[in-house]
C-alpha cells in the first residue's frame, strides 16, 4: 500500500518529533519533509519532486506563520490536503484557516485522537485512489 506523503511544519523540535513518532505509529504515512518556518515550508512543499499528499501546519512558527504557509501553498489545490494542528485553535483561528484552504483544524491539547482518525481516513482514501 502506498503511504500518505506527509510534510510537517512545526517550530518546536520536541513537539515535531513527538508528532512524527505518533503519526508513524498510528497512520500509514511517510514523512517527506519538515520545516520550522513559513518560508522554508512553502519553498519545500512547492518544490517537492513528488506531490505531497498532506501538509500538517502549526499556526505560530519561529518566522512567519501557519496562515502564511496556507496562503503560500494554496496553488496546490485540493490534491494536497492541508491540516492545521495547533494549541491556538480558537473559533476565529479555525475560521481563518478554513478560509485560507485548510481542510481541517485540530487542537493539540484535546483533539489528538480526532486528528489521527482524520489522517487514517485520508490514508485509506489515498490507498484506493
Amino acid at each position: 500500500m502506498e503511504k500518505l506523503k506527509t510534510f510537517v511544519v512545526e517550530d518546536s523540535s520536541v513537539i515535531r518529533e513527538n508528532l512524527i513518532a505518533t503519526l508513524e505509529e498510528n497512520v500509514p504515512l511517510e514523512i517527506v519533509g519538515v520545516a520550522e518556518d513559513e518560508q522554508t515550508a512553502v519553498h519545500c512543499v512547492l518544490a517537492a519532486e513528488q506531490p505531497v499528499d498532506l501538509v500538517i501546519v502549526d499556526i505560530f512558527l519561529k518566522a512567519g506563520s501557519g496562515l502564511g504557509v496556507l496562503k503560500g501553498i494554496a496553488s496546490l489545490g485540493r490534491a494536497t490536503r492541508k491540516m492545521v494542528f495547533s494549541n491556538h485553535a480558537t473559533p476565529d483561528i479555525r475560521a481563518k484557516c478554513i478560509e485560507l484552504g485548510a481542510d481541517k483544524v485540530f487542537d493539540k491539547s484535546n483533539e489528538i485522537e480526532e486528528m489521527l482518525a482524520y489522517c487514517n481516513r485520508l490514508a485509506a482514501s489515498h490507498a484506493h485512489a
